[in-house]
């Protein structure tokens, strides 16, 4: 092979290797929505997120929406929903649009009474054809079908609940904070702030009315402790609740719709003795860490190892670089977490090391006003 033909086809291999990482790099999307309390100003972001170097590209906006304050995405990733009228007096809505990848853009497609104030939750079955949604203010869950074209139909069905618990400020009444379906999508739960419970259906997809009573209907979290956000493990044997008062978590055993307590531990240094306000938690998709959300005096992300036995151990704590973090997402690989900051309107990128699961700010931090939420979804 002569000299020439041999730098021709490494000039080539070089473009090919390149051409593959770009394409690999660019096909992670967030979506962030946040409190825009204007209809006027932009409501939903969408960002490619570079899985090489932790940056995130500005892909389009959404206006004309007040206070998309929660998102979620479809399973084939084609639809986002949104929790839109938040905190907004004798209002509340869940609204659908489209997303395009290949056009980059999101389209607005329709919307429907939350059923209740203050929509703050909201998650779709397996097969993209129900969305149930959580109000917080006055503690409601609402059920609705979704059509073949992505269009939330109107409501089938609607809880409203009314007891509340220890705290008369927090818990005068019911509380939802979540709305998380259990690993085989057979049941679903539902952790309520103001009750200190976290109410339990069985979901049946071929009913008109999905949600259905079983024999128990809720499980007991620890009084004034306020459980917010719900996630499972991986390996589905084990249920992780994030205590907003308390600033705990719980981990229960799971099996068949049942919550046995395992642990509760802190989400912060037993230094801090009050003005807890723990918000969000995820699991890295090995199953190996688990992420906690810290918003008040502590900013952070509580970082822990998981055992085999489903037990946490702390294993550090990593500021969000900003004030008042909300949500937070990792995505799809779990190589990045994307932290929101909602008092400071700051977008945080960190790079998890996948052997110890600590965090690494990488990338340049983005602005956007009272960002509240973010999603991530590979394309």
């Amino acid at each position: 092979m002569t000299p020439n033909n041999l730098r021709k086809k490494t000039i080539l291999l070089l473009a090919t290797i390149l051409a593959c990482i770009n394409v690999y790099s660019q096909d992670n999307y967030a979506f962030f929505g946040s409190y825009n309390w204007d209809k006027t100003t932009n409501g939903i972001y969408v960002y490619q997120l570079d899985t090489i170097t932790g940056r995130l590209k500005k892909i389009t906006t959404v206006k004309n929406i007040a206070n998309p304050s929660f998102l979620t995405l479809s399973p084939n990733g084609k639809y986002v929903y949104a929790c839109t009228e938040s905190k907004t007096p004798d209002a509340g809505s869940v609204s659908s649009f489209e997303f395009n990848p290949e056009k980059k853009t999101l389209a607005f497609m329709n919307s429907q009474k939350s059923g209740g104030e203050n929509p703050v939750y909201l998650t779709v079955y397996k097969n993209g054809k129900w969305l149930i949604n959580g109000n917080y203010t006055e503690g409601s869950v609402s059920v609705y079908p979704i059509a073949e074209d992505g269009k939330i139909e109107p409501i089938t069905q609607n809880f409203q609940y009314t007891e509340g618990s220890v705290d008369p400020k927090r818990q005068d009444r019911s509380h939802i904070h979540s709305t998380v379906f259990s690993p085989n999508y057979d049941y679903i739960f539902f952790p309520d702030l103001g009750a200190d419970k976290i109410r339990c259906y069985q979901f049946d997809t071929n009913q008109s009315q999905p949600l259905q009573t079983t024999e128990n209907p809720f499980a007991k979290a620890p009084l004034e402790s306020g459980p917010r956000h719900f996630t499972f493990h991986p390996n589905g044997k084990f249920g992780y609740c994030i205590e907003e008062l308390s600033g705990t978590i719980s981990i229960y055993q799971y099996e068949n719709g049942k919550l046995n307590p395992l642990q509760r531990i802190n989400t912060h240094p037993e230094t801090l003795k009050s003005g807890f306000e723990s918000s969000d938690i995820h699991i890295s998709p090995d199953g190996k860490f688990l992420y906690a959300s810290n918003r008040g005096q502590e900013n952070n992300i509580a970082i822990f190892s998981i055992a085999e036995d489903g037990t946490l151990k702390t294993i550090g704590y990593q500021s969000t670089l900003g004030e008042h973090p909300r949500v937070f997402a990792l995505n799809p690989s779990g190589s990045f977490l994307i932290a929101t900051n909602t008092g400071n309107g700051n977008v945080i990128v960190f790079k998890k090391d996948k052997e110890t699961g600590l965090l690494k700010k990488v990338g340049k931090k983005i602005k956007i006003r009272n960002v509240s939420c973010v999603q991530i979804k590979q394309y």
